[in-house]
């Protein structure tokens, strides 16, 4: 509290200890005696004494039941003219853990409120102050520390419910186990948290399976290890042990835990046949299934590596066996991996042994390995014939002459029955087979280039069965591969050809080649060779191993010429061909081409010739115009030969009607007009004179029955239309304007879109004006009923002429 002087009081011999070391003190350094109150008044201020208390820790026991318990009491040494108020603050007063300590205001006096714990709070630090009674600090803050003492009020306690360890069998004497180990909760600095370990007591599975105690622990580590030899896993699989610790050395408070200890198993039993000898059967022919087990014995522990045996067969030369190990059993599984054949070994004689995955240990016994003997006997059964290949390979050259032996002795059977043999695929019929011998002859000649025949292999299926009780067959594919042979020469292209007249011989010719249907090696290289006597004139020159050119020897005339020319392949045997190159000489243009009649259309080919070419495209041209002259006159005299006695439109032809109407640029005729019945044709009188620019004479309208329009009212008066043509050429266009007005007011003319005026044909002409066709024709003269009968497309005109 600033430069003061404390007074401790503390009860019992603490007081007393804060006096000694106060008075020790004091005579050490020659201080003034001790007071309570060493501030003194010296005129107009205090004066602090030389130095402060030093206050020691309060050590506080926990858990005391005296409470409230006086602690420690504080006092000012300065004088003050009023009251002074003591408050104390820090974890315990006004911070957590509350309400633990407390201080009187007026003595100072500080005490513990509760009982206290240290193994939550081991020691508390506060701070006192010393106020005026408005609230003024008169002394600086004073430090307090209380220290919570330990009682030993907490058991220890292991830290697992239950240990758990493993120790080999046959462990010898201080071999480490496991180690055990527990906690206290109290000052680990006293005696109350020093801890002590101990064996309460033993239990064996099975029970009471040892007597003597085989195990010990370090009481102060808690380790455990053996105390003697004996470990049998055969005779105790584990240990429960009962463990003990207590603080204090082992004076104090006590826990109790369990460790289990299992004893663990090596290995040291080798595995034993029981029995030693088995007999087995097994079927012939037949393999990958099972014919028996073997058994075997072990004391190790049953599922572990120790116990899993593996075996092994010996005596098997074939590797026709097989043993592998059951898993959950450990039995050996014996079983037939290749067929076996009753007729080469009816019996077979195996030796088993055994031995564990893992290996022995050094304190099993030495002895050795379990072994056991295994008598297989094999079964007869019907066997189908076996083939001696299969597939069965025959190499021969195509040309092979019908009869010629392929192949023999194919086939037999393992039971020494007679045999019977089959062709059951054959696609070309080439092979024969003797049913009896199996010998397999060509049939006839083979043929590389049939569809049948693959990268030079064909490929047939024989059966053969055998003739004893059950008749078992089996197949086998015949695979014959064709050697090529040289069966065709080869022949010359091309056969004809073109040479320019008057170029250089030895850089002019005509390219040939050959081509052979044969393989290699039969076909090419090509030998080329010309006759003196055959080919006068001309030479052959080797190009490469393919291809030559047959070059004139001396200036020739245009003209044909035949050359022969022999080629030769390379087969063996060589074959040759004698062939005829037909060349054509003729002059040539600058580009090579013949320009005359006498050169060949094309270089390489025969084609058709220039004069016939034109022959042949004269004649179609005059077909085209003769054809066209008879459609003319047949159009013509068909406008001729329309009846007089019959319809508008019906004429002698019993063509369709719509041959006879002529259809001119349709302008519209209202709504009225339709593109199917308007009547847009010329009509000439009869006894018209020819005009220049008229069509084809027409006959004239038969006098008849006047039609009826019926989009407009009949029997009404025409008007007059123009009869006198002008004068002057030029107002031809007003005459025909008032002619068309004048229609188009006649209520008798025939429907809209009808031509009225031909042409103008001069003046005085007898047939006087053209106005509307059949305008002169009276009601009665004309049946128009027939257009009813025309169909859908004419009944709008048979309306429009209908007399009702």
């Amino acid at each position: 509290m600033g430069v003061k002087t404390l007074m401790v009081c503390l009860l019992g011999a603490l007081v007393g200890q804060a006096w000694s070391a106060a008075e020790h003190q004091r005579n050490e350094e020659e201080l003034p005696p001790l007071v309570l109150y060493p501030w003194r008044n010296q005129g107009r201020g205090l004066v602090r004494v030389r130095r402060d208390w030093i206050i020691p820790p309060i050590r506080v026991l926990e858990n005391s039941k005296q409470v409230p318990e006086n602690l420690v009491q504080i006092k000012s040494d300065k004088i003050f003219t009023g009251e002074v108020i003591y408050k104390l603050e820090g974890p315990g007063v006004d911070q957590e853990p509350k309400n633990l300590f407390e201080i009187d205001d007026i003595t100072g006096m500080i005490r513990s409120k509760r009982p206290l714990d240290r193994e939550r709070h081991r020691s508390f630090t506060l701070k006192a102050f010393a106020l005026s009674p408005s609230g003024e600090r008169l002394e600086n803050p004073t430090t307090i520390e209380i220290v919570v003492l330990d009682q030993n009020d907490n058991r220890p306690a292991f830290i697992q419910r239950e240990f758990v360890g493993a120790v080999s069998e046959f462990s010898v004497p201080g071999t480490s186990v496991m180690t055990v180990s527990a906690t206290d909760a109290d000052d680990p600095m006293t005696e109350n948290a020093f801890l002590s370990y101990s064996i309460l007591g033993q239990e064996s599975d099975p029970a009471n399976a040892i007597s003597k105690t085989m195990f010990g622990i370090n009481n102060e580590t808690g380790a455990i290890y053996t105390r003697d030899v004996g470990l049998d896993r055969e005779v105790v699989k584990s240990f429960r042990l009962r463990v003990q610790v207590a603080d204090m050395g082992g004076m104090g408070l006590t826990g109790e835990g369990v460790a289990v200890i299992h004893v663990s198993d090596i290995n040291n039993h080798a595995p034993q046949f029981s029995p030693v000898s088995y007999i087995m059967t097994a079927v012939e022919n037949r393999q990958d299934y099972e014919i028996g087990r073997v058994n075997v014995t072990d004391r190790d522990d049953r599922g572990a590596g120790n116990w899993e045996a593996k075996y092994f067969i010996a005596d098997d030369p074939d590797g026709n066996f097989a043993i592998a190990t059951d898993p959950v059993t450990n039995q050996g599984v014996l079983s037939v991996v290749k067929p076996l054949d009753f007729e080469a070994h009816s019996e077979h004689v195996l030796s088993v042994t055994v031995e564990n995955v893992n290996s022995l240990s050094n304190k099993a016994p030495n002895l050795p390995a379990s072994s056991a003997m295994v008598v297989v006997s094999v079964t007869n059964e019907n066997e189908a014939p076996h083939f001696r290949e299969d597939p069965i390979q025959i190499v021969v050259p195509e040309s092979v002459v019908p009869g010629t032996l392929l192949k023999s002795n194919i086939a037999f059977d393992p039971d020494y029955s007679e045999l019977r043999y089959e062709i059951v695929r054959d696609p070309e019929k080439w092979l024969d087979i003797n049913r009896d011998t199996g010998e397999i002859r060509a049939k006839r000649t083979f043929n590389m280039r049939s569809p049948n025949v693959k990268n030079r292999i064909y490929t047939a299926v024989v059966k053969v069965t055998g003739q004893d009780g059950g008749g078992v067959s089996t197949t086998a594919t015949v695979v014959i591969t064709l050697k090529e042979t040289n069966d065709f020469p080869p022949q010359l292209f091309p056969l004809s050809g073109s040479l320019c007249r008057g170029a250089h011989r030895t850089r002019s010719g005509l390219m040939v080649t050959a081509v052979d249907e044969d393989l290699p090696p039969h076909t090419a290289p090509f030998t080329f060779e010309m006759s003196d006597h055959l080919s006068v004139n001309w030479t052959v020159h080797q190009v490469n191993d393919t291809h030559a050119v047959l070059q004139p020897l001396v200036e020739l005339e245009a003209g044909e010429y035949a050359v022969t020319v022999l080629v030769s392949d390379s087969g063996s045997p060589t074959l040759s061909a004698y062939a005829q190159v037909n060349i054509t000489v003729c002059p040539c243009d600058s580009f090579g081409d013949c320009k005359t009649e006498a050169g060949a259309v094309s270089s390489t080919s025969v084609g058709i010739s220039f004069i016939a070419l034109i022959i042949i495209m004269a004649c179609v041209a005059l077909l085209l115009v003769l054809l066209l002259l008879a459609v003319a006159a047949t159009t013509c005299r068909r406008r001729h030969h329309i009846k007089k006695g019959g319809g508008l439109l019906v004429g002698e032809s019993e063509d369709d009607i719509r041959d006879n109407v002529i259809n001119y640029d349709e302008q519209g005729g209202g709504e009225e007009d339709e593109n199917a019945f308007n009547i847009d044709m010329l009509w000439t009188p009869h006894d018209a004179p020819s005009t220049p620019g008229s069509y084809c004479p027409m006959p004239r309208v038969p006098r008849g029955k006047q039609p009826l329009r019926m989009d407009a009212p009949h029997n009404l008066p025409s008007p007059s239309y123009p009869r006198r043509p002008p004068a002057d050429p030029t107002d031809i266009e007003e005459y025909i304007n008032d002619g068309l007005e004048a229609a188009d007011n006649d209520p008798n003319v025939p429907p809209y879109d009808t031509a009225l005026i031909y042409d103008y044909e001069g003046e005085g002409s007898l047939a006087g004006s053209l106005s509307s066709i059949a305008s002169g024709s009276s009601d009665g003269d004309q049946d128009y009923d027939y257009l009813n009968n025309w169909g859908p497309r004419f009944q709008k005109l048979a309306n429009m002429y209908d007399p009702r």
